[in-house]
């Protein structure tokens, strides 16, 4: 079965306003080996740090404890919509691909929007099998805590992040 069957139509059309809903339809039809290698391509795409961020590149309060490879997450609410910054290794394509695809999917997205993402977003690529448990649960914590922090920020509650 293509990946793309598996892609819950209603889902993706449910991200509305979100790019990540265009994101995920790069991954439409392709086989487990096809998405690993989109995937590990949009690791190229993770912007820089801004200056002020570059400068605690490592600061442990940003790191994504659920995550083996070390991911370190930005997250901020700006006039109602979210805005993502994230360091992680060159040297994990895969992980990195992961982050810069809800990074540049998820930047610019209304916060009430960002609450209707689906938490397991590496079972709607197809390669939940393929890369296994551990990061299954690393990913999924990832965008639970874009989401906590996202809805912290816009209820006003934390705005220190």
């Amino acid at each position: 079965m293509h990946r793309g069957a598996e892609i819950d139509d209603k889902i993706v059309r449910g991200f509305g306003r979100l790019k990540l809903g265009e994101l995920l339809e790069e991954f439409d039809g392709l086989d487990p080996e096809e998405s690993l290698q989109t995937l590990i391509e949009m690791s190229l795409d993770l912007p820089e740090l801004s200056p002020e961020r570059a400068a605690e590149r490592e600061d442990t309060r940003r790191l994504v404890k659920e995550c083996q490879t070390p991911v370190y997450l930005w997250v901020d609410v700006v006039d109602g919509q979210a805005q993502l910054e994230a360091y992680v290794t060159e040297r994990s394509p895969t992980v990195r691909g992961y982050v810069s695809m809800l990074v540049e999917g998820l930047s610019g997205a209304p916060a009430t929007d960002v609450a209707t993402v689906p938490e397991d977003l590496l079972g709607q690529l197809g390669l939940a099998e393929t890369l296994g448990m551990t990061r299954r649960r690393g990913f999924t914590g990832l965008m639970r805590r874009i989401k906590r922090e996202v809805a912290e920020q816009a209820d006003g509650k934390n705005f220190s992040t």
